[in-house]
């Protein structure tokens, strides 16, 4: 039997979360684990696996509430820095299958969220413009 997501409970109410703020579409809480004070989650009310089901509605919405959120965060907690971040599967991290996006405070030299486990070297324009061909392609687009 598959475990009822976390998420969808909180957003039903059934499950107890200290919420930030919420609408019909979407809603923030404090995330359990504060290693900065202020780490929020956002999440729509809609179960969805991540962003990539997200329509227009949810989607603005969703921004929305991020974008507030992250303004009071950044005035009510103590930062260098915030970071935002939403993962998607197993590789990237993901713990709960229920599109949901971070608001986090940083501090220089926390070693939060490093992005690249080296340095890396710029790619070549012919290989990024390669990328961007193969993108619009999958998005109908010609440019």
């Amino acid at each position: 039997m598959a475990t009822e997501c976390a998420f969808c409970a909180i957003a039903r109410g059934d499950a107890p979360a200290s919420i930030v703020c919420e609408n019909h579409l979407a809603m923030a809480i404090l995330d359990l684990r504060q290693f900065h004070p202020g780490h929020i989650i956002v999440i729509p009310r809609r179960h969805l696996q991540d962003v990539r089901e997200l329509d227009d509605a949810i989607g603005t919405a969703l921004m929305a509430m991020v974008s507030r959120v992250t303004r009071a965060v950044s005035s009510a907690f103590p930062n260098q820095g915030l970071s935002l971040w939403h993962s998607i599967g197993e590789a990237a991290f993901q713990e709960v299958p229920h599109l949901h996006i971070h608001v986090h405070p940083r501090l220089l030299g926390d070693d939060m969220l490093r992005i690249y486990p080296q340095r890396l070297s710029s790619t070549d324009r012919s290989v990024l413009d390669s990328h961007a061909t193969a993108l619009q392609a999958h998005l109908g687009l010609q440019i």
